[in-house]
């Protein structure tokens, strides 16, 4: 046996060993409809601020701000519906199974990051801290994607860092931690989603 016959099949293991411990049934489309969730519950949320407080985008601290967080809470809701949907039909269509330890460590990797962000966001929103509301989203959202990125597509990675920079511009300049948080939300999934669409889902 030849030389290149050992490097193909040192790299075929390689690869088997990879797509074993990692979760490649992500949908790029999941992604592209989560943003598209992004836009218009932050055209509800805009729409709501804009008529409730005279025509600034200065968002009250009673009712309209929790409607407000209620809709992002609804995108958030169906934004994992979906993409728990088109995953595990993306799976079966794969022969892959939906729950293995691959699936669990990703889990575990995301929502770790993501539910600590949530926790410290709640208590932020208690003390009446609401400007950094969508910097702390972006940032600790951004952080669950590259802590998983291990478990999935690596590419992944790469979304959670332009999150995270996003959170950090959101967290120096609040006046614009809206507009940031759309662009992170909904532009930047739109993008990502359709780039992983392409990439892996159309064969």
């Amino acid at each position: 046996m030849s030389d290149k016959d050992y490097l193909k099949d040192i790299s075929e293991i390689k690869n088997l060993m990879n797509k074993s411990s990692r979760f490649i049934s992500l949908s790029g489309l999941s992604g592209i409809l989560a943003g598209i969730y992004a836009l218009i519950g932050a055209a509800i949320a805009y729409w709501l601020v804009m008529t409730c407080s005279g025509g600034t985008l200065i968002i009250f601290h009673g009712w309209v701000f929790w409607t407000s967080m209620f809709v992002l809470f609804m995108i958030a809701f169906l934004s994992a519906l979906t993409g728990i949907i088109l995953t595990t039909r993306k799976a079966k269509k794969n022969g892959e199974k939906i729950w293995d330890n691959s699936s669990r460590r990703l889990l575990i990797n995301f929502l770790v990051p993501l539910a600590a962000g949530g926790l410290y966001t709640l208590i932020i929103l208690d003390q009446g801290r609401y400007g950094q509301t969508g910097a702390l989203m972006l940032i600790f959202y951004g952080l669950a994607l590259i802590n998983a990125s291990k478990y999935s597509i690596g590419d992944i990675k790469y979304l959670g860092f332009a999150e995270v920079i996003l959170g950090l511009f959101a967290a120096y300049y609040p006046g614009y931690g809206f507009w940031l948080w759309v662009m992170g939300f909904g532009i930047l999934h739109i993008v990502y989603g359709t780039w992983m669409h392409f990439k892996y889902d159309v064969k």
